[in-house]
């Protein structure tokens, strides 16, 4: 039975879970859900996922709401290249570098920058400089962390394409949107690098969003 992921386009964390999806070679269907829409998410999609958040995901009779969890069960549950490294260091690794892209970069980059230099643009508003400047500075500090544990090979990992680098590509990818955000990858070699590999991949590709160029 053909998987069923829920979420709106536009949103870094279903783009995530479409990566895993795409990089699996699973076939599935999209169901578009706007959890911003006025009068908020529909009830149907609030009992597969009550806290209102996306995406949510169902394969079969099995119902499933965040990321992580979703795109480990995609990994595992489907054939296809691993995902998820076996040896327990690298495993600690990825799972370290999501949760530092989650804990600490996705706020700053792409709401304290992308977003906030969006909505300026779009309502001709001056920008909350002192919290575009956190953001930034935040950004900073999260961008060099994940550098400093960045592997040798193509990948965050080494030689393999990992969640860890599905995890994070979408947050980067809002991000560097803005001259800000373009700056502070740069300031990166590696993951310039990294970047550039991974926009060349056809998951990526596939799930580009309109600002993205």
């Amino acid at each position: 039975m053909r998987p069923q992921l829920f979420g709106a386009s536009y949103s870094v964390y279903l783009r995530i879970a479409r990566l895993a999806l795409l990089e699996k070679g699973v076939d599935f269907d999209h169901q578009e859900v706007d959890i911003f829409a006025e009068g908020g998410p529909p009830a149907d999609y609030l009992r597969l996922q009550p806290f209102g958040r996306i995406p949510a995901f169902i394969h079969g009779d099995f119902t499933l709401y965040e990321t992580g969890a979703i795109t480990r069960y995609i990994d595992e549950a489907f054939s296809g290249p691993a995902l998820q490294p076996t040896g327990p260091k690298a495993r600690a690794r990825m799972n370290q570098i999501i949760s530092l892209a989650d804990s600490y970069l996705y706020r700053p980059l792409v709401w304290g920058i992308y977003v906030a230099r969006d909505d300026a643009a779009k309502n001709s508003a001056a920008l909350d400089q002192a919290a575009f400047d956190e953001a930034v500075t935040k950004s900073r500090q999260s961008l060099t962390a994940l550098a400093d544990l960045c592997g040798d090979g193509l990948w965050l990992l080494g030689e393999a394409l990992s969640l860890a680098d599905l995890h994070l590509a979408p947050m980067i990818a809002y991000g560097r949107v803005a001259d800000e955000g373009s700056t502070l990858l740069r300031e990166q070699p590696c993951l310039s690098a990294w970047w550039d590999r991974m926009t060349a991949r056809a998951s990526m590709t596939a799930t580009r969003f309109g600002a993205e160029g």
